[in-house]
């Protein structure tokens, strides 16, 4: 009759194939995924909403200039740190911290120049610069501190422009966080049967507009 359930034999026929090495491999690969794509997502939120935001800054400058703030300082070192023969003899880490005490700079020394006559620091950090000149007869010193806003610190740290190593590293992790986002997310439409092929054909055809547009639009 009509109304009588499949034979035993083919359920458990059904189930075993089920179990089958291939069917297991396809349901754990699928299921990581899923599981990796949705705590890479969560972590990288922060990041993405970043590089997002700083992307647009920076491509429109000119909608977020801000007002650059100068000041400018004077004073005099020791003698003994800078008037001696020997330019090796020169006090160079004496005179970065007690310029960056005195007058409260940040970033990190760049240069430190030695002439006959003076010395020249810069100090560089993310929408930061400060620049000193040390008379080295006298130990006169003059200080210009330049500071360009929040939104240049943001595009530089974007950018990781006179950043330092460490946010050099935090820029290295976050682009295998990205990575790792978009292979998940790749890896799952392949177990979507019913999405599958629309979703290659979208990436396939973001990668042609991208090269489309590099090509025809880009100088």
């Amino acid at each position: 009759m009509a109304n009588n359930p499949a034979p035993r034999s083919l359920i458990r026929h059904h189930k075993v194939a089920d179990k089958s090495p291939k069917a297991v491999w396809k349901k754990r690969t699928a299921s990581f995924s899923r599981w990796l794509h949705i705590y890479l997502s969560m972590v990288s939120f922060v990041i993405i909403l970043f590089f997002a935001v700083t992307g647009l800054t920076l491509n429109h400058a000119e909608w977020f200039d801000g007002k650059e703030v100068v000041k400018k300082y004077t004073g005099k070192l020791q003698l003994k740190w800078v008037k001696v023969k020997d330019t090796a003899a020169i006090a160079k880490l004496e005179i970065v911290q007690y310029l960056k005490h005195t007058h409260h700079l940040k970033g990190e020394i760049s240069d430190f120049i030695i002439d006959d006559n003076q010395c020249t620091l810069t100090f560089l950090g993310p929408g930061y610069s400060a620049g000193a000149f040390v008379n080295r007869e006298t130990g006169e010193y003059k200080v210009t501190e330049t500071s360009q806003g929040f939104v240049a610190v943001m595009n530089d740290l974007h950018k990781g422009r006179d950043t330092g190593k460490k946010w050099s590293w935090l820029i290295d992790v976050s682009a295998v966080f990205l990575s790792l986002l978009s292979l998940t997310g790749i890896v799952m439409i392949c177990f979507l049967k019913k999405k599958r092929f629309t979703g290659f054909v979208l990436v396939i055809a973001g990668a042609v507009i991208c090269y489309l547009v590099y090509y025809f639009l880009v100088p």
